[in-house]
């Protein structure tokens, strides 16, 4: 579930300007993107994106909720930091191949004929995109990402793995709601929502 492939067939390319093409392809085109920009082996550029993502959605939400910034580092700033690494360096890398393994746990299940665990990675990995905009304190905005997260890492696993509509969303229904729901605090905000709608 570690292979880098330096020069894939069909791959993504490296580098930061990749990485914002990939984000912006993804959101755009996301079908397109999963059938041409998935290979196999090629978790690098996925990885690297993933991590981009997280950082991205942890480093918005302390800046714009400072409350939220763990103090256990010292003060605020040295706490950021040290946050934002360990997201970057454990966090991130840990829970998309955890998240993988649960994923390719329950294709088995629902998908006979499928693509390899290396696929799945990435394309939990590139669903993840608009999560990068998750991390401003505004429920509406945080949901719709978890959303649409949760709607691409569907449509990414129908794609790469060939099967339907039906039996993506139900393979993907488990890992969309640990990633998109706890992870990116999209059942948080849902129930914000839910509760605002209520009293009004």
């Amino acid at each position: 579930m570690t292979t880098w492939v330096e020069n894939p067939e069909g791959g993504r390319a490296r580098g930061p300007v990749a990485v914002g093409r990939a984000w912006a392809e993804v959101l755009v085109r996301p079908t397109r993107f999963f059938r041409t920009g998935v290979a196999p082996g090629d978790q690098a550029p996925g990885l690297v994106f993933a991590v981009c993502v997280a950082v991205a959605f942890a480093g918005s939400r302390f800046l714009l909720d400072p409350a939220t910034i763990p103090t256990a580092f010292g003060g605020p700033a040295l706490s950021a930091v040290v946050s934002l690494l360990f997201v970057a360096v454990f966090i991130a890398p840990a829970s998309l191949h955890l998240t993988a393994a649960l994923q390719t746990v329950l294709l088995i299940v629902f998908v006979r004929d499928r693509a390899g665990i290396s696929e799945t990675v990435q394309v939990i990995a590139y669903a993840s995109a608009p999560c990068a905009l998750a991390g401003a304190p505004v429920p509406a905005l945080r949901a719709a990402c978890a959303l649409y997260g949760a709607g691409l890492l569907a449509v990414g696993i129908r794609e790469v793995h060939g099967t339907t509509t039906r039996r993506a969303v139900a393979a993907t229904a488990v890992p969309a709601t640990l990633v998109f729901g706890y992870g990116f605090r999209g059942l948080d905000a849902i129930a914000t929502l839910l509760a605002q709608w209520y009293i009004i």
